[in-house]
């Protein structure tokens, strides 16, 4: 979701930011975009620690979602060409899983900003027990979907969420933001949804074997 779908890394940075520093520390870019994709109780401890805030892991998790909730609720950015492809595949019959390490309550903040039934299921940080890079949330989406895996294809932006997409034995595109991926086995890179149609999609699982960009 943050970063495919809607462009909400922005947010995140700025959050991480404005709290380190009401504490006195000192928090970059770099340390945001470090991680980029992760599940938020770690992340919520990496800040903890790197700033040395007087806070828990879930305190900076809960303080960092309540006000990214707060920027979804006003109006989310999309990416370009996500709206468009995922109303393509609707209309072609293909079903959708939301896979994001953001807790239901902000994916539902989201989803609502869409057309019913845009997503067949909903995965979230907060309903399964290990976050990308682990396998787990793309195994739950398949699971729910009804599908094997390795009839699935990902659609992801940041290096935990790919490799969490190969680890569940599914094909993947990558479509960077804010942060690099590597090239991989099973994995295609493009660089925009933008005027990606789901033809081209679904056609790009052949070509994710040799881990090639489109």
């Amino acid at each position: 979701m943050d970063g495919t779908i809607v462009d909400t890394e922005p947010l995140w940075i700025a959050a991480e930011q404005v709290l380190v520093e009401s504490h006195g520390g000192s928090w970059t870019e770099e340390d945001s975009l470090a991680l980029v994709g992760s599940d938020l109780l770690a992340a919520g401890e990496y800040i903890r620690q790197r700033a040395g805030l007087p806070m828990s892991a879930e305190q900076v998790r809960d303080h960092l979602l309540a006000e990214v909730l707060t920027g979804v609720k006003a109006g989310v950015e999309w990416r370009p060409g996500a709206v468009e492809l995922l109303a393509g595949l609707g209309r072609a019959g293909v079903p959708a899983a939301l896979v994001t390490m953001s807790y239901r309550v902000l994916a539902e903040a989201v989803v609502s900003q869409l057309p019913a039934g845009t997503f067949t299921a909903v995965i979230t940080g907060d309903s399964v027990s290990r976050g990308k890079p682990h396998p787990e949330p793309y195994l739950a989406a398949a699971a729910e979907l009804g599908i094997a895996p390795a009839d699935c294809l990902v659609v992801e932006d940041s290096p935990p969420g790919v490799a969490s997409g190969l680890a569940a034995g599914m094909r993947v595109v990558g479509v960077p933001n804010t942060v690099a991926i590597d090239p991989a086995p099973g994995l295609v890179l493009i660089d925009s949804l933008a005027g990606l149609d789901v033809a081209e999609l679904l056609g790009s699982v052949g070509r994710a074997d040799a881990g090639r960009r489109h």
